[in-house]
């Protein structure tokens, strides 16, 4: 089951698209005006239906604004069939367009086609906000920039991106990345800490908190 943002000014379509999706099992959150997709909820989707023409802002104009949040697939629903449309749909972040009027059968093709890719890729990466992970290389984009991070830093930053929002102690972050029989001192957690909000901070962000008395989490940026 995917969490799927739908997105137009037209509730009839918005009735379509919801009722057509969840028949694949999928959760579809619907609005209707683009001040409504806030944007801290953002990262907690994993594809987004986008309209191109909406009474506030554009779809071109949020999705561009909206990339550094998420990185998962945005398709545009649009009536706009000009080569020059839809190249400029593609430059400003969208992954796929989707013709209006479409049928029920092409929705449902292309959204689990995207979905599928995501999973595909999210076995080599992930991403959190505006920091990727790429698994085989043992390599972390922060801002597009990537960081010189240790063995032990890195997987520091991996335990808590991917339970983002979970606090963990300096003792079960300890246990995690070096496990009990390690000769290593829960105290260099601290400096670990320490060394990788250093690098963080170079490309522009502070994802990890600090919660006094109890432990460290990662934060949605």
């Amino acid at each position: 089951m995917a969490h799927i943002l739908a997105i137009d000014d037209d509730e009839a379509m918005l009735v379509l698209i919801k009722n057509t999706l969840r028949k694949d099992g999928h959760d579809v959150t619907c609005v209707s005006r683009i001040t409504e997709a806030l944007k801290d909820t953002l990262p907690s989707y994993d594809l987004l239906l986008l309209d191109v023409m909406m009474p506030d802002t554009d779809g071109y104009t949020f999705c561009r604004d909206i990339r550094h949040f998420t990185d998962c697939p945005i398709l545009f629903l649009t009536a706009r069939s000009l080569e020059e449309d839809v190249q400029f749909g593609f430059s400003v972040g969208a992954d796929d367009y989707i013709r209006k009027p479409f049928s029920i059968l092409e929705l449902r093709a292309r959204v689990n086609a995207h979905l599928r890719r995501e999973q595909r890729e999210k076995t080599r990466c992930f991403s959190v906000g505006s920091v990727r992970f790429f698994l085989t290389k043992k390599e972390v984009l922060a801002m597009d920039q990537k960081l010189s991070l240790t063995k032990s830093e890195y997987e520091i930053c991996l335990l808590l991106a991917k339970n983002h929002g979970q606090i963990y102690s300096k003792e079960q972050i300890f246990e995690n990345v070096f496990g009990y029989d390690k000769e290593s001192d829960i105290s260099a957690i601290t400096e670990h800490i320490k060394n990788i909000r250093k690098k963080l901070a170079a490309a522009g962000i502070s994802p990890i908190e600090t919660i006094w008395g109890i432990g460290y989490r990662w934060n949605n940026m």
